[in-house]
């Protein structure tokens, strides 16, 4: 979806530069990083749609990354980009969670196309769980507090849970006058 929020991950500066520039150009929001480690530090203090990482990197590589990723247990879907050569490695990733990958050059209407279907993915999950949460609620009213247990410890406002952030839902706080809490 145009303006989904992009983390770029690839220690290639100028392939980074130029592919930022074109996906802006598009209406995505994105950031760019040149490391798994600074990948990993961007997602746990902001929120991204879509996660395009590479596959071959110094350092932390893009299987290191993808499973820190996937610790942080993230409303984010991760399209991975590997060469040629290495599409063993790619579907090792998409076996590990990663949602697709392309593989290096890709054009940019590749990249979007995927980035796209990628963010599609991500709403559905986050419609499946608001529709399994609010069941729970239906059937057992008191479960609210287990899934927003108070207003100190609200998962709506922890980082990449349902796109709320630094904020508290209300439910809480509502729930919290109607039972006594």
């Amino acid at each position: 979806m145009k303006g989904s929020k992009i983390l770029l991950v690839d220690d290639e500066i100028v392939f980074t530069t130029n592919m930022s520039r074109l996906l802006v150009n598009r209406g995505y929001q994105v950031t760019a990083v040149n490391s798994g480690d600074a990948a990993v530090k961007e997602l746990e203090n902001d929120d991204f749609d879509v996660v395009v990482l590479d596959l071959k990197m110094p350092g932390m590589d893009g299987i290191a990354t993808l499973k820190e990723i996937k610790k942080l247990d993230l409303f984010t879907q991760t399209l991975i980009l590997t060469g040629h050569g290495s599409i063993d490695s790619a579907l090792d990733a998409v076996r590990l969670g990663a949602y697709d990958y392309l593989t290096k050059p890709c054009e940019i209407d590749d990249l979007v196309s995927k980035i796209e279907c990628a963010w599609q993915k991500k709403d559905e999950h986050i419609k499946e769980e608001i529709q399994e949460n609010v069941q729970k609620i239906i059937e057992s009213p008191h479960s609210v507090f287990d899934l927003y247990p108070s207003k100190d410890n609200n998962p709506l406002a922890s980082p990449n849970k349902i796109g709320a952030r630094n904020h508290l839902s209300p439910a809480p706080l509502f729930f919290d006058k109607i039972f006594g809490r």
